[in-house]
């Protein structure tokens, strides 16, 4: 067993994700199994998630899941591009914090209603690929914002994941990156979420990104990577 409470609890949110009996092992190495309602991943895809030295992966049929402990029993951790997968999304950052690590930042936020069309405009100014990567509108928090004039420039918030977990995101209009808004914005929103006793996670594939929750005190743990399986 881990004797990191960070990684632990960490752990235990893919567990829980995975929807069938597996977890990661105290000596390393990948539990694969078969879990057709997993949300490691899209539907009828397969999904690995590597935390510390161990990672669990599922996917959607018995057939699937032979071909990918053959794969893995021949592929490290550390290489995992080589699988032989026919479509991919990711791999992505995990990133966690606790609240003595957490490394808040300097500024106000103002706390609006997640629908609010503030919000909203924010989001319909950036590319579609942006939008999707911060997934800031499905957040179930309130929407703790940076504003300039009338406009809000910065937004965060953190939608509720099983295992009382807190999927941290996070949007910058173009114009503005750069200048620590987005750090502003997502220390409120994970100041909110250690008040809860939520878990805050961040999930990034952008180095910028990436950044921010270094600087928030956020330990990159792992990995997360979805595909399809030649064959």
């Amino acid at each position: 067993m881990t004797t990191d409470p960070l990684l632990a609890r960490a752990r235990l949110v893919w567990e829980t994700l995975a929807a069938t009996p597996v977890s990661f092992a105290p000596s390393g190495g990948v539990a694969v199994v078969t879990s057709p309602a997993s949300q490691l991943c899209p539907p009828a895809w397969s999904g690995l998630v590597v935390l510390g030295d161990a990672a669990i992966a599922t996917t959607p049929t018995d057939s699937a899941a032979r071909l990918l402990r053959g794969a893995l029993s021949s592929v490290p951790l550390d290489s995992l591009p080589a699988l032989p997968m026919t479509e991919v999304l990711g791999p992505a950052t995990l990133a966690y914090v606790s609240a003595a690590g957490f490394r808040p930042a300097a500024g106000p936020a103002e706390a609006l209603p997640a629908d609010d069309p503030a919000v909203h405009r924010l989001i319909a100014s950036v590319s579609r690929e942006d939008a999707d990567e911060s997934a800031l509108d499905e957040i179930t928090s309130p929407a703790f914002v940076v504003r300039e004039g009338p406009d809000v420039i910065a937004a965060a918030g953190y939608r509720a994941w099983p295992a009382e977990t807190a999927h941290v995101c996070v949007l910058t209009a173009t114009p503005h990156r750069g200048r620590g808004l987005a750090r502003r914005a997502a220390s409120a929103a994970v100041t909110h979420a250690l008040t809860a006793n939520l878990l805050p996670q961040w999930r990034a594939r952008p180095l910028a990104s990436r950044r921010v929750a270094t600087a928030l005190g956020f330990r990159e743990l792992g990995t997360q990577l979805s595909f399809r399986l030649e064959g």
